[in-house]
């Protein structure tokens, strides 16, 4: 099932450490089986608000997911970009080919009626 990782990062000014982390990022997600799925695009605010900017990574599993994270190359530049862009990054698991909402909706439906 794939995986994501999801970063709401805040407005920054331009600084050379901030390049550096975008230069050599690549290179800390691909031995997992990372890309980019949206770095760098315009997005379009329809509901509520959305300062910054998104950013959003793509992995086979939850697993090469939080492998990623915790590896020592991405620990390594993750201060590169921390220090001077603040935001929120999540790790968050797709859902399963041919998925179906509606049993979601009778959870949540049996869960409001009390059953």
């Amino acid at each position: 099932m794939p995986a994501y990782a999801i970063a709401h990062l805040r407005e920054a000014p331009p600084h050379p450490e901030i390049a550096e982390y975008i230069e050599r990022i690549p290179a800390t997600f691909e031995p997992y089986g990372g890309r980019f799925l949206v770095h760098a695009a315009q997005h379009e605010v329809k509901e509520g608000s959305w300062p910054g900017h998104v950013v959003v990574l793509g992995f086979p599993g939850i697993e090469e997911a939080r492998a990623w994270w915790d590896s020592p190359a991405y620990r390594e530049i993750a201060p590169l970009r921390s220090r001077h862009v603040p935001g929120d990054i999540v790790l968050v698991e797709g859902v399963p080919e041919g998925y179906d909402p509606s049993a979601t909706a009778r959870a949540m439906r049996d869960a409001a009626a009390g059953v």
